[in-house]
């Protein structure tokens, strides 16, 4: 038998990826930060690290809605914003990776200019498509 896929099994996931990151730094949460010595950039990398599931459900939820429209003005609208979620989610993936291991891969690939340049070109294309599929939304329901 089929299993239907639906918001509340997304949202309970969801729930229980943020626990399999929020456990482990229970303790150094609850503990006064001068006694572990955690920092405010760990704990804002912990507490960012807790957006990706919900980031994995918006590109899932994007996609399919996406490809439950079929085509149209409404789903082209979304296919923007479903590939703009893609490309801010691989792109906060790559935030926390560099965060925690030092990894930065426009850094190692392009050098540190061209790096940067490179991060702010993801950045714009996440923007343009984004807003690219909010504006053919809105002016379709507009109509």
């Amino acid at each position: 038998m089929k299993k239907k896929l639906t918001l509340s099994t997304f949202f309970v996931a969801s729930i229980g990826a943020m626990f399999l990151f929020l456990i482990p730094a229970t303790p150094e949460i609850t503990i006064c930060k001068a006694e572990v010595g955690l920092s405010g950039g760990a704990l804002n990398g912990i507490l960012g690290s807790l957006e990706l599931p919900f980031l994995l459900i918006a590109v899932v939820f994007s996609f399919l809605t996406a490809n439950r429209l079929k085509g149209g003005k409404f789903g082209t609208g979304m296919q923007f914003m479903a590939w703009g979620f893609l490309v801010m989610a691989v792109g906060h993936l790559h935030m926390q990776i560099d965060h925690f291991y030092g990894f930065n891969l426009f850094n190692t690939l392009l050098g540190e200019v061209a790096g940067s340049i490179a991060w702010f070109v993801a950045l714009i294309i996440t923007w343009g498509l984004s807003s690219t599929g909010f504006y053919k939304i809105y002016h379709a329901s507009k109509m």
